[in-house]
């Protein structure tokens, strides 16, 4: 079976469970059956934003020292910049056809692609926990069965719904917008009842590091979702428009991520410790006195959460299943091996939420400034390769054989990988490990534009030779492909 045969009737039917479970994974998606429009990016990537993680990323800006207003619009540039390299992303699907990161294995190889496989693992794990914990504790209120309990039957619900796949990732993100957009329409009136935020913002102290801290807080929150936005967009149309998507998709998560986390920098702002480590509590007390009862606004985070999670799990297991079959071969996977796939990511995840779930927001900070330092050199690699180096000329079936086109391991880009993630660490602040180059630079952090531009720079000055490697091939939006 080439890359492009689709499967046969009977692994149809081994695959599908009265029509509700996705039958593909890491194949490319034929065009009989591509559908839906550019705009569902939007629906589903507001959705994915407008939840709780996002408020709490917004807080960590005003809770580390900005004031409200620099923070907030710290906040708008990360968005603004980390959504538009998203976005990029999103334009391969349609091209592509693929999950996001089995298009790697075009710059570092069929079995190279592993060493960003194994970190973007690490990140939908650690997602998926720090989604579970904050979701847990709804959950566990509104059915009073505790946090444990709740955290629990929050990623069994998350598993079962990432196994059907594609059509029900979507159908949540319709659901989710919609619902989130009117809770925290209402959370919104409610704060400003409670909080003087004129006051808040009158504040114009303006400090570089925490301005720049705010930047990076939201950028790493967008560039995060470049490892599998592309999952969400390859089953469009081939000939869908570049722009659309790109905007339809950075429309999305840019208001739905600033929306919640300049609510999440206004509520710290001005609860102070009332917030901090009590965010559930908070927005469930700030909402829940009002029209709107208690365990409506638990079933909306919990819903938001959900949403996200299964985008986590979902990739989890496509970056699982692209892993292995650089090694073992193969390009499909089975129910069972897809439930499986499913159920290691959400088992992982849950330990590490039932584990952590007392020193959440810390570590969640850490986290994010950890996975900025490694994915924006993948990101940078990935996005040059495709627009300038390539220019959409790919050999798709390569990039299921190592000893074709793509080769196993591409020394070269995993050595620009490499360059680009230590480039990044003199000028990285974390509360684990500080650069030399931060205290010069009054304690600000740089290191992930570093880790864009030069490995960037450096994969574009070598790779143009593979570009003139590939100039037979026909560009994948051709329908002949």
């Amino acid at each position: 079976m080439t890359l492009h045969e689709p499967m046969q009737d009977d692994e149809r039917g081994a695959a599908t469970v009265a029509g509700l479970v996705e039958r593909r994974s890491i194949d490319v998606i034929p065009d009989s059956e591509r559908h839906g429009r550019a705009a569902g990016q939007f629906t589903l990537w507001l959705g994915a934003n407008l939840q709780i993680t996002a408020v709490v990323t917004g807080a960590l800006a005003v809770v580390f020292g900005a004031g409200a207003l620099w923070a907030v619009l710290g906040l708008l540039v990360g968005n603004v910049l980390g959504g538009a390299v998203m976005a990029l992303h999103a334009a391969q699907g349609p091209r592509l056809g693929l999950p996001q990161m089995i298009s790697s294995r075009a710059q570092f190889g069929v079995r190279g692609a592993v060493v960003p496989l194994l970190l973007v693992v690490v990140m939908y794990t650690g997602f998926f926990a720090s989604g579970t914990v904050l979701a847990g504790q709804a959950v566990g209120r509104l059915t009073r069965l505790g946090d444990t309990a709740g955290i629990v039957v929050f990623a069994a619900v998350t598993a079962v719904t990432a196994v059907c796949g594609y059509r029900m990732v979507h159908a949540l993100g319709r659901i989710a917008s919609g619902v989130g957009a009117l809770a925290f329409a209402y959370l919104g009136v409610r704060l400003l009842e409670r909080t003087d935020v004129g006051a808040l913002l009158a504040h114009h102290t303006f400090s570089a590091p925490l301005f720049l801290l705010s930047v990076s807080l939201s950028a790493s929150w967008q560039l995060a979702f470049g490892p599998y936005v592309a999952d969400y967009s390859r089953y469009l149309p081939r000939q869908t428009s570049a722009r659309a998507v790109f905007w339809w998709t950075l429309g999305g998560t840019g208001l739905g991520a600033q929306w919640s986390m300049t609510f999440g920098a206004l509520a710290a702002a001005g609860a102070g410790g009332a917030f901090s480590g009590h965010e559930v509590g908070y927005v469930v007390g700030l909402g829940g006195g009002g029209t709107v009862p208690a365990g409506a606004l638990y079933l909306v985070i919990a819903l938001g959460k959900l949403t996200v999670n299964v985008l986590n799990t979902y990739g989890g297991f496509m970056s699982l299943a692209t892993g292995v079959s650089g090694f073992r071969g193969g390009r499909t996977v089975s129910p069972r091996a897809r439930a499986g796939y499913v159920a290691l990511v959400m088992v992982a995840g849950t330990v590490i939420a039932l584990l952590g779930k007392d020193s959440f927001l810390s570590s969640f900070a850490d986290f994010l400034i950890f996975l900025l330092t490694f994915f924006t050199p993948w990101s940078a690699i990935n996005l040059v390769d495709f627009y300038w180096v390539s220019r959409e000329r790919y050999d798709l079936p390569a990039l299921c054989d190592p000893h074709g086109r793509y080769g196993g391991w591409r020394w070269r880009t995993l050595l620009v990988y490499a360059v680009g993630v230590a480039a990044q660490l003199p000028f990285l602040s974390s509360s684990f490990y500080t650069g030399p180059l931060v205290a010069p630079l009054g304690g600000a952090d740089v290191s992930w534009l570093v880790g864009l531009v030069l490995p960037a720079l450096l994969y574009g000055v070598w790779a143009p030779a593979a570009r003139a490697a590939g100039s037979d091939l026909p560009r994948v939006s051709d329908p002949a492909v």
